[in-house]
Parts: C-alpha cells; sequence; structure tokens
C-alpha cells in the first residue's frame, strides 16, 4: 500500500540541481517536486559499514539533502572487501570522517553529520529524533534491537538489512504502521548463536545489493513513491539467485509496539531474553584461563593439546601452530565419554581451548568441564595470539 511521503518539498530546483538530477525528473512519480523531497529529507544511517556503505552512497548521489552517520569504530584492512566508501589510505580512520569524504565526493551539496559514538539507550532517542527515518546496518544484535526499540517509540520508519555469507534480508519495521523490529524478531538470539560476518564470512556484493534496496525504501518513503516493504520482509539468496517476499505482521502482544508496551521502560528493554534466569544469576562461576603469552610459554613446553573452535574458513586465514581443530558444532556434539569427538583428550593434563576472541572458546571450556575434562580458556583468543605473540601472522 503506497503511502504519504514522509517529507515536505523543499524549495524549488536550481540549475545546477536540474541538470545534477535530470534523471530524477524525468520519473513521472518522483519528478521536481520528489527531488525537493529528498533535498529537504534528513536521514540517518546507523553503520558506516558493509551495508551502509552503499545505501549511503546511492543517498548521497540521489540528492539527500542531510544524511547522518552512526559509527564508533575506525577502518581496518579486512573492512576494504565490502565496506566501499573505505580505501585502503582511510585504514586506521574514524568510519564517520571516512564515509563523510566519501559522501561529499559523490554530492558535495549534502550536509553529512557524523555521529562518531556508540548509540546507547542513553543517546539513541535524542540522535533518531533528530532525522526523518533511519537506515540501520548495525551488525549485531543489541544494537538493532535499539534502534528498533527508539524508532518505534518515536514512529519513524526502520529500514533494516542484515547479511551474512550469501544471504540477505532487508523490511521497513515502522510501529503504527505495521510491525516493528521487535514484532518479527521479539528475542535476541543467545550469543554466538548466530555467527556474526567476521566468524563466517560473507560475500561483499551481497552488502550491495541488500544495500541499495535499503537506499530504494529510503528513497520511496520521502517522496511517497511505490510500495514500502512494511509488512514484508525480502529475502535474498544470492547463490541461487532468488529474491522471496515473505508477509509479517505486527503483534498485538509486542511489548515495543503492542497495545501494552510500557513507554517508561528503559530503551533497549526489548533486547532482553525472558525466562533465562539472568535477572536472578549470581556471579559467574571463575573460570580457568591463559593469556596468549602464557599460551606460547606452555605451548614451548610440548605435549599440549590446544583446541581451535572456529570455523573453517577462519583456519584459512590465519591459525596457531600446532592446534587441533574441532569447531563448536563438533565440541557441542560431545558426551563425557567422547568429549571432544575425533581427538584423543590426554590424561592429567589440561585441554586449552581457542577461538576468535575468546566467546566461543568460553562455552567450549565450559561443556568440556561439564565433561569431566580440564579445559583452559585462551583469553583473548586468535587475535591476542596475533597482537602479543606473532603480529606476522595475518588477522581478520
Amino acid at each position: 500500500m503506497a503511502r504519504p511521503p514522509l517529507v515536505p518539498p523543499g524549495p524549488e530546483l536550481d540549475r545546477t540541481e536540474r541538470t545534477r538530477y535530470a534523471r530524477h525528473l524525468l520519473l513521472p512519480d518522483l519528478g521536481s517536486t520528489g527531488q525537493r523531497r529528498l533535498r529537504a529529507a534528513r536521514v540517518l544511517v546507523v553503520g558506516a559499514g558493509g551495508l551502509g556503505s552503499p545505501a549511503l552512497l546511492y543517498l548521497a548521489a540521489a540528492g539527500v539533502g542531510t544524511l547522518g552517520i552512526v559509527d564508533d569504530d575506525v577502518v581496518e584492512a579486512t573492512n576494504l572487501q565490502r565496506q566501499v566508501v573505505h580505501g585502503d589510505a582511510d585504514v586506521g580512520r574514524a568510519k564517520t570522517a571516512s564515509a563523510a569524504d566519501a559522501v561529499h565526493a559523490v554530492s558535495p551539496l549534502t550536509t553529512v553529520v557524523e555521529h562518531r559514538e556508540r548509540l546507547t539507550a542513553d543517546n539513541a532517542l535524542d540522535v533518531v529524533a533528530d532525522y526523518d527515518l533511519v537506515l540501520d546496518g548495525a551488525d549485531n544484535f543489541p544494537t538493532r534491537y535499539l534502534v528498533g526499540d527508539a524508532c518505534a517509540r518515536l514512529g519513524v520508519p526502520h529500514v533494516w538489512g542484515s547479511v551474512f555469507r550469501f544471504d540477505g534480508q532487508v523490511s521497513v519495521w515502522w510501529a503504527g504502521e505495521g510491525p516493528c523490529y521487535a514484532c518479527v524478531f521479539p528475542r535476541q538470539p543467545p550469543p554466538d548463536a548466530v555467527p556474526s560476518c567476521a566468524v563466517g564470512g560473507v560475500l561483499g556484493a551481497v552488502c550491495a545489493s541488500i544495500g541499495s534496496v535499503m537506499a530504494t525504501e529510503a528513497v520511496k518513503l520521502v517522496t511517497g513513491v511505490g510500495e514500502p516493504l512494511v509488512g514484508r520482509l525480502l529475502v535474498h539468496d544470492a547463490l541461487g539467485q532468488t529474491w522471496d517476499a515473505l508477509p509479517v505482521r505486527a503483534d498485538a502482544a509486542c511489548r515495543v509496539c503492542g497495545s501494552g508496551a510500557d513507554a517508561t521502560r528503559p530503551l533497549g528493554w526489548a533486547s532482553a531474553r525472558e525466562d533465562d534466569g539472568s535477572a536472578d544469576a549470581g556471579p559467574a562461576d571463575p573460570r580457568p584461563t591463559v593469556t596468549a603469552l602464557g599460551l606460547r610459554d606452555v605451548l614451548a613446553r610440548g605435549d599440549v593439546l590446544l583446541v581451535d573452535v572456529r570455523e573453517a574458513g577462519e583456519r584459512e586465514v590465519v591459525t596457531i601452530p600446532g592446534s587441533a581443530w574441532l569447531p563448536m558444532d563438533g565440541v557441542r556434539a560431545g558426551t563425557p565419554d567422547d568429549p571432544l569427538p575425533g581427538l584423543d583428550v590426554p590424561r592429567g593434563g589440561p585441554v586449552y581451548v581457542v577461538c576468535k576472541t575468546g566467546a566461543r572458546s568460553a562455552e567450549a571450556a565450559a561443556l568440556l568441564r561439564s565433561r569431566g575434562v580440564e579445559a583452559v580458556d585462551v583469553e583473548g583468543g586468535v587475535l591476542a595470539w596475533v597482537r602479543d605473540v606473532d603480529p606476522s601472522l595475518p588477522t581478520y
């Protein structure tokens, strides 16, 4: 269903603008009035990464007058495979600054507002309230739920995208007009239940596919052209080169936008998982750990089992010499009689467990200890090994 344009038209276009946006002016449904709406629009892009990059470039080229960019990260070499607003010379720079330069190179007429900060429950409402709509390209669940919560609270349309490996999803969440993010995804998954792109990888061009759809949805919402993805979840399979639209609907009992939602609750409350005991849980049990430097000394003594629980593709990038491999699914499949399927567990000595940064290895070590194995978690994972022991190794 078509919806009224979000933004009223600004002043008439001058001669330079009419030339620059001539191909838009030729579109009967958009025309000069639509272009004036774009120039008057204020659009916030959360994340100057894989999805934010193409979205920012196309929104700038489309003539959006003000683009806000939220990101507290700096450019790393591993970003360059898909984050096309950054280049080799930008490594080490703030992503907002690099992205702002790229936007201005495309469209000097666009005003860029840098929010060089992480969105939190304390600042999200203030940031979002200054914009007509939000494009959410966040790469983690807490930020996604926070953005969705803030947009629902303020009634701001929330254009959301997500990518993983060769797949992508995109929708428009809009409380009051259709479902919000929490209506369709009411529970944040447990840590490491859904691997990130940094763990599972992503084809860079899939980010372009999803990011360009996000930009298209933003243009449609601003100008009132076409039917936005409200009430539909678009799913893309790049390997099969298919696009499927799944119907989704608002949940009357949604804790964020439902009839009984508490408008005074702390922002981001929707990301908390119910019935997991976390509210009443006491301090976590102490767990044996070792630093990367400590592991180096242990390995130097020889006859040590170091188990790498990362995925195969991660080991293609970098490994700690001498490590054995059993991915997390294999560890989870173990039993007290066979705690590490396919590996011989030494008797009377500890087993050291490593992953990329320490999250998966902590889970694996806890599982092994529940099976009677003396397991030690390597703090900081392979990245700590590269940083502290052998900086000549590649990272990711």
